[in-house]
């Protein structure tokens, strides 16, 4: 999506189309976790966004509408420009304006928002939309509840594909039969 000038408030994304309010795709729900102490500093990453494709212009909207939602009224943006097209300075959201930046110095595996007239900033660690399924879902997870992740997007990433898959136990013949009422000797 072009963007004509960079310094005027811009509706980027398809937030003017049908079917989208409040952080949710046509129903499809926005993936974001975010930790009970997002924006004090007390963790290495804040929470895990997992955009659906490499669109900013289309995935922000959608991403500040969920985070407004659970109650960070984003007011700035900043991203990587290595990993992200240029985007307006100014963005107009549902309830305002966001000041969006973009860096060369950032990680391109992590987004910051900022809210509370700024003294809150949050670190997004930034899940690839091709990670599986399963990887995502153990990335969201990891970001928002455990503590002392290494600052490597990639290592966190790695520790989620890593993390063995939860094992079902699988009753004996027996103790199925059991449970239907019959056994045979």
């Amino acid at each position: 999506m072009s963007c004509p000038n960079v310094d005027e408030p811009h509706q980027c994304g398809p937030n003017n189309r049908p079917g989208l309010d409040g952080g949710f795709r046509a129903g499809i729900d926005v993936r974001v976790s975010l930790r009970a102490d997002a924006g004090w500093g007390s963790a290495t990453y804040d929470g895990a966004w997992w955009p659906r494709r490499y669109d900013l212009a289309a995935e922000l909207p959608e991403l500040i509408a969920e985070l407004s939602r659970r109650g960070v009224r984003v007011e700035r943006f900043a991203y990587s420009l290595a990993a992200w097209p240029l985007l307006p300075r100014r963005i107009a959201v549902a309830d305002g304006v966001v000041r969006a930046g973009g860096f060369r110095s950032m990680d391109p595996q992590v987004v910051s928002v900022t809210w509370a007239g700024g003294s809150r900033r949050a670190d997004l660690l930034v899940v690839p939309p091709e990670t599986d399924a399963l990887t995502g879902a153990r990335a969201l997870r990891l970001c928002c509840t455990r503590r002392g992740l290494p600052r490597s997007p990639q290592i966190v990433l790695a520790t989620a594909r890593a993390t063995p898959a939860p094992q079902v136990s699988v009753p004996h013949q027996r103790d199925r039969q059991l449970s239907r009422g019959f056994a045979t000797s």
